[in-house]
C-alpha cells in the first residue's frame, strides 16, 4: 500500500470513527448513564459467567434470555413495566431450569422444551401488539436509551446478584466441582442450583434490555470462555473475566457512537475478538 492510499484510508477511518464527535456524546447524560448500566451488566456477567461455564449453563442464559423476551412482549402487551415483565419471564424460566434440569443430561432438553414454548408465546404476544419496532428492540438492545429507570433497574440487580453470590460461591463451587460428595456432606445442592439459575436469569432479563435477548451470551459467557482458555486458576480466571466484559461492553459503547451503529454489533465483535485471541494464546502456551 502507497502513501497515498494509507492517507486515504487513515482519512476514511477518521470519518468513520469521528473522535470529536465521540468525545461529544460522552458528555451527553444519556450517554453516560448508558455507560454506567452497561459496565454493570458487564460486571454481573463477568462474575457469573465462569460458575457458568463450570456448570455447563450456556444454553441455560440463551433459554433465559429468550424467555426474559417473551416476558417483555406480555408486558408490552399488558401495558405494563417492560423491564419488570422481561425480570419476571427469565426467572420463572431460570427457576425452572434449576428444577427440572439439576442433572447436566437432562438440562439441554429441559431447556430446549421450555424455551420453544416461551418463544411462541413471545411471537404471538408481539403480533397481538402490532409494532415491530419495539418488538425488534428487544432482540437487538436498545442501551443509548436506558435512562433512569432502567439504570436504577440494571444498579438494584447487581447489588442483589452481588450479595447473594458472595453469599453461595464457596458451596455453590463446591456442588459444581464434586455434586454426589457435595451432597453427601449436607450441601443444599439443588437450592443452591435453583438460586444460581434465577441470578443468571436476573442478569439475563437485564442484558435483554440493554444488548437485546439475541446477544447477551457475549457478556455472560464469551469472556469467562475466553478467560479460562488463559488459566485454570479459579480466582484468575473471575478477574480476567470481569476485565474483559468489561472492556467489550464499555468498548462497544465508545466505538458505536459516531459511526451510529448498533452497541451489540460492538459489543459482541469485541467479546469475540478477545475470546479468540485468548484461545490461540492457551493453545501456544499448551504446546
Amino acid at each position: 500500500m502507497n502513501g497515498t492510499s494509507t492517507t486515504l484510508l487513515a482519512a476514511d477511518m477518521g470519518q468513520f470513527w469521528n473522535f470529536s464527535q465521540t468525545a461529544d456524546l460522552l458528555s451527553r447524560g444519556f450517554v453516560q448513564q448508558s455507560l454506567i448500566a452497561i459496565a454493570l451488566l458487564g460486571l454481573i456477567g463477568g462474575l457469573l459467567g465462569p460458575m457458568i461455564v463450570a456448570r455447563q449453563m450456556s444454553f441455560a442464559v440463551h433459554g433465559a434470555a429468550e424467555l426474559s423476551f417473551t416476558g417483555a412482549a406480555a408486558a408490552l402487551l399488558a401495558g405494563v413495566s417492560v423491564n419488570i415483565g422481561g425480570i419476571i419471564g427469565a426467572v420463572l424460566a431460570a427457576a425452572v431450569f434449576g428444577l427440572l434440569g439439576n442433572r447436566a443430561r437432562e438440562r439441554d432438553s429441559v431447556i430446549g422444551a421450555v424455551m420453544a414454548f416461551g418463544l411462541g408465546l413471545g411471537v404471538l404476544f408481539l403480533s397481538l401488539y402490532g409494532r415491530v419496532g419495539t418488538g425488534f428492540s428487544l432482540l437487538t438492545g436498545q442501551v443509548v436509551s436506558v435512562g433512569r429507570d432502567g439504570l436504577i433497574a440494571v444498579s438494584v440487580t447487581a447489588v442483589v446478584i452481588v450479595a447473594v453470590y458472595a453469599a453461595i460461591y464457596r458451596p455453590l463451587m463446591f456442588a459444581s466441582l464434586d455434586p454426589r460428595v457435595a451432597v453427601a456432606s449436607g450441601v443444599p445442592v439443588r437450592a443452591l442450583s435453583v438460586i444460581f439459575a434465577i441470578l443468571v436469569g436476573l442478569a439475563a432479563a437485564q442484558g435483554v434490555q440493554i444488548i437485546g435477548a439475541l446477544l447477551v451470551m457475549s457478556l455472560l459467557i464469551t469472556p469467562a470462555a475466553a478467560a479460562v482458555r488463559l488459566s485454570a486458576n479459579p480466582t484468575t480466571v473471575l478477574i480476567l473475566s470481569i476485565v474483559f466484559a468489561e472492556v467489550s461492553a464499555i468498548g462497544g459503547v465508545i466505538l458505536s457512537l459516531a459511526p451510529e451503529l448498533p452497541v451489540s454489533v460492538m459489543v459482541t465483535t469485541i467479546s469475540f475478538a478477545i475470546y479468540v485471541v485468548c484461545r490461540v494464546v492457551g493453545m501456544r502456551a499448551r504446546e
